[in-house]
């Protein structure tokens, strides 16, 4: 495992970068850091991961309580996290930029469909807006760059991909992703339990409806 950095991160947190790019591997590695950190919030990202202590805290004690947990890290970190949770999403593939992507993948609208639903992608973590889930990674076949003028509104339920990602927007938004169809599945309700439908760590599968 590559040797992770740490840094402050403002007054009371230190960040922790452990590599770079959308790698599987180090966003599980970072959620394991981040569910083992018992001294604060914390939240996993990608390739890093930010650890908040308490303001009554000395912050030496706590970049020392930072180092013992990376030391301490290993093999068995992943473990802890225990099994995982498939969440499937129905899909109507009817999107406004379906055709274009299909294009732009050099492929037909069916094959489209079919590679996207085709695969269980990792909820790396949760951004942008409540109950939007980072997932991947994207067959590399498809081709989805983000849009160069993002949409001042995308309704809620929209399925979206761009830059080896996908996710479903919880909320009417702006955006700037591919938009291949929707869903009527509630990504996030306050009044649930776990508010969020896609937890960090999920399994995301596209079912066609």
């Amino acid at each position: 495992m590559t040797e992770p950095r740490v840094l402050p991160f403002g007054d009371l947190a230190f960040l922790v970068e452990l590599g770079e790019g959308a790698d599987p591997a180090l966003v599980e590695r970072a959620r394991a850091i981040a569910y083992r950190w018992k001294w604060g919030p914390a939240i996993p990202a990608y390739s890093s991961v930010v650890l908040q202590y308490d303001p009554s805290a000395d912050p030496a004690m706590a970049e020392s309580r930072v180092a013992r947990l990376l030391r301490t890290e290993g093999s068995q970190a992943v473990a802890v996290l225990g099994r995982t949770r498939l969440v499937e999403i129905p899909v109507r593939y009817d999107g406004p930029d379906v055709g274009e992507v299909a294009a732009m993948s050099n492929m037909s609208v069916d094959e489209l469909i079919a590679l996207h639903s085709g695969r269980d992608y990792l909820a790396y973590f949760l951004g942008f807006l409540p109950g939007w889930a980072y997932c991947g990674p994207l067959d590399r076949r498809i081709k989805a760059p983000r849009l160069l003028r993002p949409r001042e509104r995308i309704a809620p339920g929209a399925v979206a991909v761009a830059d080896g990602q996908t996710g479903v927007y919880p909320f009417a938004s702006p955006g700037g992703w591919r938009l291949l169809g929707g869903t009527d599945a509630v990504m996030f309700d306050p009044a649930r339990e776990r508010p969020s439908l896609i937890q960090a760590g999920d399994h995301v599968r596209f079912v066609p409806r």
